[in-house]
């Protein structure tokens, strides 16, 4: 019985899906931009694995459907063709630990051991086993519906009603009940997590705090990334030590989405906390807009404050619990939204006051923050009286200006890190430094991206299921494998991983930004004075090894 079951499995292959599958399941064992271990590395081969026998299964159907002549010796043919499928599936999985660990040296970190090849197979294998199985569940409905209806009408039609009904049948089932479960169940629980009060972040006692006694703003309103914004960070006396000059104690304003219920009102408050504090006395004034749960990168304000001796204002407002792709998926817009009705008013307040007496503005924004942070303003709306800059890190491959700028890049300059231009106004960086043209001199506003060559989130586009990404082709990033390649369909689903994972990277890589090279992006952006090398070396020293 079990013979005779292995052989009707056997038979019910396709010759054409295994060749193709295979071959899918051969170029994702390649490197991308992220290490990957043995579990997401097979889970990732038997989804290529399974696309690449749905691709060739189709073929097949449309060969058929066309009424090509049927090829001969097919028995002959499936019995090399898996010999062939075999034999480059090992050879493969033979050199995955050694892909794998092209990236692992680059980003510093262990390198796989000698057993991963097998447990990739394997667990490959199972993934593959359990998609084949639920497009075998999916046919025998399209049979089911099609044979019932077939009962009162023509064969073609019975057939088309059979394809319609599974797949609005599987569509609801997927969207409208396990997406829509696991989207309340993702609300409820970041919801609740937003919500968490730790008792290590205590409520400020200094009336000059957002969240004290004397502020506009209930502490418990804040959601746990506002509390930690404000509760967190260097405090006067802190730089101080480090510098050795006198040092203010820095502003930091945040509004939760829970302290009003329009972005509008929550923008109204942040705009008076920010009066009642003094920030608008401050040299420097940062409008931040935070990721999709509304954290905003320690490393990134912590190392501004250093350089500005305190001497700095940041106001930021929530606009999300929920993880920045499911933000970006769920309510695209409101993020944005909520950074123009910030920027709006802090600007026309700002604009209002004297033009020597007032703080330099700078927008900044990490992730989908960047993203938002972008559309806070058109450039064109502020030219009269222009901001002094933004600092956008990890812009997401969304980004209307981020693309605008890379596309229309220098063409001697690669696309992982541009040359806009004569770099007057806008800047790309990574962990090397600005990409800047001999002689280049900022002009009155000063835009840069701080981006890896590594991260997802910013080089991922779904045009990279049928056509090479520019950023591929040589040379490289400093962090990307040489060993990359670009194959049709399996990279999109190589990097849609990536993605997923971006935030899992060492740091200084992926989507994992690092205290030295914010402290570079600043310098460039604000024009940080009076710090020598070695001073600025030694507080990246000090950032770095910072919990």
């Amino acid at each position: 019985m079990k013979r005779h079951w292995l052989i009707g499995l056997w038979h019910s292959l396709s010759t054409g899906g295994l060749l193709l599958g295979t071959l899918f399941f051969a170029a994702s064992l390649t490197p991308t931009l992220l290490p990957r271990t043995f579990l997401t590395q097979g889970v990732l081969s038997g989804f290529a694995l399974a696309a690449g026998y749905g691709i060739g299964v189709f073929g097949r159907w449309l060969y058929v459907y066309l009424e090509l002549p049927a090829p001969r010796g097919l028995r002959a043919a499936k019995v090399v063709a898996a010999v062939g499928c075999l034999l480059v599936a090992c050879i493969f999985l033979w050199r995955a630990a050694q892909w794998q660990n092209s990236i692992r040296k680059l980003m510093g970190v262990d390198l796989v051991e000698s057993a991963h090849p097998l447990k990739v197979g394997l667990l490959a294998l199972a993934t593959f086993a359990l998609l084949i199985a639920l497009a075998r569940l999916f046919q025998l409905t399209i049979r089911f519906v099609s044979t019932r209806v077939g009962r009162f009408a023509p064969r073609r039609v019975s057939n088309v009603a059979g394809v319609i009904v599974s797949v609005a049948l599987f569509w609801s089932i997927t969207s409208g009940v396990l997406f829509r479960v696991a989207l309340h169940l993702a609300d409820s629980s970041y919801r609740q997590y937003d919500a968490l009060i730790e008792t290590e972040t205590a409520r400020p006692t200094d009336p000059d705090k957002t969240g004290s006694s004397a502020s506009m703003l209930d502490w418990n309103e804040l959601g746990r990334a506002g509390r930690e914004f404000v509760a967190t960070g260097p405090t006067g006396e802190e730089i101080r030590a480090f510098t050795n000059k006198e040092a203010l104690q820095p502003i930091r304003v945040y509004v939760g989405l829970r302290s009003a219920d329009s972005p509008e009102k929550r923008a109204r408050l942040a705009l008076e906390e920010l009066i009642r504090v003094g920030g608008f006395k401050r040299s420097v004034l940062v409008v931040v807009t935070p990721t999709g749960s509304g954290w905003i990168d320690p490393a990134a304000m912590d190392s501004l404050e250093y350089l500005h001796n305190g001497d700095v204002a940041s106001v930021a407002v929530q606009y999300s619990y929920l993880a920045s792709w499911l933000s970006l998926l769920v309510e695209p817009d409101y993020g944005a939204d909520t950074a123009r009705a910030l920027f709006r008013d802090v600007y026309e307040y700002w604009t209002r006051l004297p033009k020597d007496s007032r703080p330099r503005l700078y927008l900044h924004g990490l992730s989908l923050g960047a993203m938002n942070s972008e559309r806070s303003t058109d450039l064109f709306d502020v030219v009269g009286d222009p901001f002094q800059g933004a600092l956008w890190s990890g812009p997401p491959y969304q980004s209307s200006l981020w693309r605008s700028f890379t596309r229309d890049r220098n063409l001697e300059s690669p696309a992982w890190l541009p040359r806009f231009r004569d770099g007057s106004i806008v800047r790309f960086m990574n962990q090397d430094g600005v990409a800047a043209a001999p002689g280049s001199v900022w002009g009155s506003m000063r835009i840069v991206y701080l981006q890896y060559a590594s991260d997802p989130v910013t080089f991922f586009d779904y045009r990279d299921l049928y056509r090479e990404p520019d950023w591929m082709k040589p040379p490289r990033g400093p962090d990307v494998s040489p060993e990359l390649r670009w194959y049709p369909v399996v990279t999109l689903l190589q990097l849609t991983l990536d993605m997923a994972m971006a935030t899992t990277a060492p740091i200084g890589h992926g989507h994992v930004y690092a205290p030295a090279h914010y402290i570079d992006a600043w310098i460039e952006v604000t024009n940080v004075q009076g710090w020598s090398l070695p001073q600025i070396a030694e507080l990246k020293r000090h950032l770095g090894h910072l919990p």
